[in-house]
């Protein structure tokens, strides 16, 4: 009996022992530390997109501030350029990037802790958030996939048609979706994937040619445009109405989208069209996608009750943006938090949503301490003095269209419009207005770019690579096609809509 309990014993221990070993080895596999060095050591890469922002940091650093600009305003400039290409090269997430760059402004003392919290209380980063749920609740309820299967429904007949039913699903989409990747990669891209493959047309192949091309190019730069269209329509906007805002220029959502209607509208006709010409699909006629569109659509059944209240809480948030400041001295901030109300309170949203959208609570995060390193350099006088020098070298009316130009196409160098936002806006547009330019014109119009220039490559913005990776479009056709959409854009928005910008009285 003895012998029997102590073999039990001993067995139980071995057991236990084998246990606690595999615990080690699972833990020691799945240790963030050791996961952490093991993928330095794994990725040389990663060594590069770390030394760089480091280096680039402490290389400003370290260079004397020049005669006239404070030694507090030359360190914030070296931490806020170095964030902003640790955002580019990307070692971390965005927001882990920033989150970096503000501990250091305060770990160096650049600025008090007071100082820099100050760009999460800024009104204009909780719009986006806010912003940020309404979208939400479009996608969670479906209706944002109904009104793309109605429009396709529609006008599917024929490939351009479809490429046109996409198109304005993602302009009604825009005004409430602050991030253009949630509009072109959640709803635009698997309506996209669906359409192709009822006309066999498959990626990596040559069948890509049959619609896949087309509709996939077509896709993205509508997704360019429709940012441009509305200050909600993508995350950088606010930021830019945040920095021209620092500048006594107050850029309102109505004014924004009233100056953009014209020729943004132009720009959706014209794109998809010229596409069609460039890269004609091998099928034209598609009565197969109208049919499979309301089929899928039958399959949804009767609007639902949650999809109605998020109807109505988006047309009466539009409504607010749109009229309710002159009115009734209502922010956009107020409005966009009214709309977050009616959704929580319907149940439209439950609270867990809210605490369960990363992408808002991310966006929040990264454009409070953007916004606040920005307002900085500007307060410290580092802004006008960056301007003045660009005067001093351009100089000139004509300056604008060179700086307009510089702007544009140095999107090929970045791959996030708030990092070009970040870096350069503020600098330009005070360059601007220092030349003679209109200063509601010049911040409108360089805010317009600052979406539209995100049609040049496979890399430009979020969405880029998502409907790049689905391979039916090559390398060299992205590109292509993004430098003539990007003349085809800047010939639309500098004629028509200076033209329709000169109507409405912004110079």
């Amino acid at each position: 009996m003895d012998s029997k309990e102590h073999h039990e014993q001993n067995h139980q221990l071995a057991t236990a022992k084998d246990s606690q070993n595999n615990s080690k080895k699972i833990g020691n596999s799945g240790d963030p530390i050791v996961s952490w060095i093991h993928t330095f050591k794994n990725n040389p890469k990663l060594w590069v997109k770390w030394i760089i922002p480091i280096a680039v940091g402490i290389i400003l650093w370290l260079i004397p501030a020049p005669v006239g600009i404070k030694i507090h305003a030359w360190h914030l400039l070296a931490i806020f350029i170095g964030t902003i290409v640790g955002i580019i090269t990307g070692p971390l997430p965005m927001g882990a990037v920033s989150m970096l760059g503000l501990v250091l402004v305060m770990l160096t003392g650049t600025l008090t802790p007071d100082a820099a919290f100050t760009g999460f209380s800024q009104e204009t980063v909780w719009l986006i958030v806010a912003a940020f749920f309404i979208a939400r609740s479009i996608i969670k309820s479906g209706l944002g996939f109904r009104i793309a299967l109605f429009l396709v429904s529609k006008l599917g007949s024929r490939v351009l048609g479809t490429s046109y039913a996409l198109a304005l699903t993602d302009l009604i989409l825009a005004p409430a979706t602050p991030a253009a990747v949630a509009r072109g990669g959640g709803v635009i891209m698997p309506i996209l994937r669906s359409i192709s493959h009822v006309y066999g047309s498959e990626p990596h192949s040559p069948s890509a040619k049959k619609a896949g091309q087309f509709l996939t190019l077509a896709a993205f730069q509508v997704n360019v445009i429709t940012p441009a269209m509305f200050l909600t329509a993508l995350s950088a906007n606010p930021l830019v109405a945040q920095l021209a805002g620092q500048q006594g220029v107050k850029i309102t959502w109505g004014l924004w989208a009233w100056a953009a209607c014209v020729p943004g509208l132009v720009s959706l006709l014209v794109i998809p069209a010229l596409l069609y010409k460039l890269y004609p699909p091998e099928i034209t006629k598609t009565p197969e996608i109208a049919a499979h569109a309301k089929k899928e659509l039958h399959e949804l059944g009767k609007i639902s009750i949650t999809e109605w209240v998020t109807v109505i809480t988006v047309l009466l948030v539009l409504v607010l943006w749109t009229i309710g400041q002159p009115l009734f001295g209502m922010d956009p901030t107020t409005v966009g938090f009214i709309g977050l109300a009616v959704l929580v309170l319907s149940g439209a949203l439950t609270w867990d949503d809210v605490k369960g959208e990363k992408q808002a609570w991310d966006t929040f995060f990264w454009m409070g301490t953007l916004v606040m390193m920005a307002t900085y350099l500007s307060k410290l006088g580092l802004i006008p003095w960056i301007s003045n020098h660009i005067v001093s070298l351009i100089g000139g009316i004509q300056a604008f269209l060179i700086l307009c130009g510089v702007y544009f196409f140095s999107h090929y160098l970045i791959a996030s419009n708030v990092a070009q936002v970040s870096a350069m806006y503020a600098a330009f547009l005070a360059a601007s207005i220092s030349v003679g330019v209109p200063p509601f014109f010049a911040a409108l119009v360089l805010g317009f770019i600052s979406s539209l220039d995100s049609g040049l490559t496979h890399y430009s913005n979020a969405t880029a690579p998502l409907l790049f990776g689905m391979g039916y479009v090559s390398v060299g056709k992205w590109w292509t096609a993004g430098v003539i959409c990007a003349v085809a854009n800047i010939v639309i928005w500098m004629t028509v809509g200076s033209a329709w910008m000169h109507v409405i009285g912004l110079w």
